[in-house]
């Protein structure tokens, strides 16, 4: 672990949805790979605390976890380091650090959401990015995780109308915290994935374009997660790689304007309109 001398105070940007399976994860480690490629000093933290992939993803073996941040916490208390906790993930000269999740299903249960907040904090004095991968839930736990967010990326998909439903519901609660309207961004992935949906439609559903299109590359993302390699390092390139840079570039260049849509603009009604109300 470098020795971090000046404190940052970085941004953290979490990855949320009301969906399982929409990419939270495999979206997430390739933003802090491409961030790390960049020269920033990154922690990917994975707060999905039952099921979290991140360390099968990157096929690191953590001899920490979080519930053993926590449990420091418990015994030193302002004493305690979080970043000695941490898991290095290295690829030739790109290295980022990982807070795993609890190994256990009985500690997941027993992380604090209070204490897991303070890990955030704590982790945003000595690095530049704090990336927060979490469940698909509007639990105590994300709702801290949210408020302590510089950017919340919320990810969706439009495979089926349940997905949207979701999607749908989640937006509007995320609306209903008052949040500033630049602090949200909805990002849909695997785009074009074999459906009848309108993107337009869900769109129009949701009262807001979406900021970030992710394409669908099944075989890319499944030779990645077998490899351990993200996308954004790997050599020859993909249409997904090339996407989730494109999305790292828009979080980080303020060339890119952002996308958003007036408020009084009018947006026509769709099908998925009528079967919502």
């Amino acid at each position: 672990m470098p020795g971090f001398t000046q404190e940052i105070h970085g941004v953290v940007i979490t990855f949320f949805s009301t969906a399982s399976a929409v990419g939270k994860t495999i979206i997430s480690t390739n933003m802090a790979a491409e961030l790390a490629r960049q020269g920033k000093k990154v922690c990917l933290v994975d707060f999905d605390l039952q099921f979290g992939d991140v360390s099968n993803y990157l096929q690191i073996l953590p001899q920490c976890t979080s519930f053993d941040l926590q449990q420091a916490m418990a015994l030193q208390g302002s004493n305690v380091r979080a970043e000695e906790y941490l898991t290095p993930y290295e690829y030739h000269n790109v290295v980022f650090y990982v807070l795993a999740a609890p190994t256990k299903l009985e500690e997941s249960y027993n992380i604090d959401a209070d204490k897991a907040a303070g890990m955030i904090r704590q982790l945003q004095n000595v690095f530049d990015y704090v990336l927060v991968d979490t469940t698909s839930m509007f639990s105590k736990l994300n709702l801290e995780l949210l408020d302590l967010s510089t950017i919340v990326s919320f990810l969706g998909i439009v495979d089926f109308i349940p997905t949207i439903k979701n999607m749908k519901i989640g937006t509007d609660t995320l609306k209903k915290l008052n949040y500033d309207k630049n602090k949200i961004r909805l990002i849909l992935n695997r785009s074009n994935a074999k459906t009848r949906i309108s993107i337009a439609d869900v769109e129009n559903l949701l009262g807001e374009p979406f900021y970030h299109i992710l394409p669908n590359d099944f075989q890319a993302a499944s030779r990645s997660i077998q490899d351990g390699v993200p996308l954004v390092l790997r050599s020859g390139g993909s249409e997904l790689g090339d996407a989730l840079r494109d999305l790292v570039a828009r979080y980080t260049n303020r060339a890119y304007d952002d996308v958003t849509m007036d408020e009084d603009e009018g947006v026509s009604e769709s099908w998925l309109s009528r079967i919502f109300g």
